[in-house]
């Protein structure tokens, strides 16, 4: 799955959604993970409301955006994407938070975690538990 990060150096998550200037895009799985790209953020109207969409846009291949910080309209816009915001509410580590990711998803992910792993992909394709 598709997992962007809000970072200004490529190692730690230490930026605000709404603020960061790009994202880094990873494809994560179980036992792989690989850097995707970086997705610079550019202007995008004048008002919030307009920047926030924008970046919704910009990220609608990701399951998940991993950032420090993120107002509610925000992640609102996220989730109706079918994207799911989580925060760090400090700075942490990005390789360190990839690892643990790897870890839950070699375990028994929780549903919202399997919901986003399988994004994108034709429901009818899902096994039932």
């Amino acid at each position: 799955m598709k997992i962007a990060f809000t970072t200004t150096d490529g190692t730690m998550i230490d930026q605000h959604f709404g603020q960061c200037e790009r994202f880094q895009i990873w494809e994560i799985g179980p036992h792989e993970a690989a850097f995707v790209e970086a997705v610079a953020v550019t202007a995008h109207g004048g008002d919030e409301e307009d920047r926030i969409a924008a970046r919704a846009a910009l990220l609608a291949d990701c399951a998940i955006v991993y950032t420090m910080q993120i107002g509610g309209p925000a992640a609102a816009k996220l989730i109706a994407r079918k994207i799911h915001p989580m925060k760090t509410t400090v700075e942490a580590g990005l390789k360190e938070t990839i690892e643990k990711l790897q870890d839950v998803l070699q375990g028994n992910p929780p549903p919202w975690l399997r919901k986003a792993m399988n994004k994108g992909q034709d429901s009818a394709s899902f096994e039932e538990d």
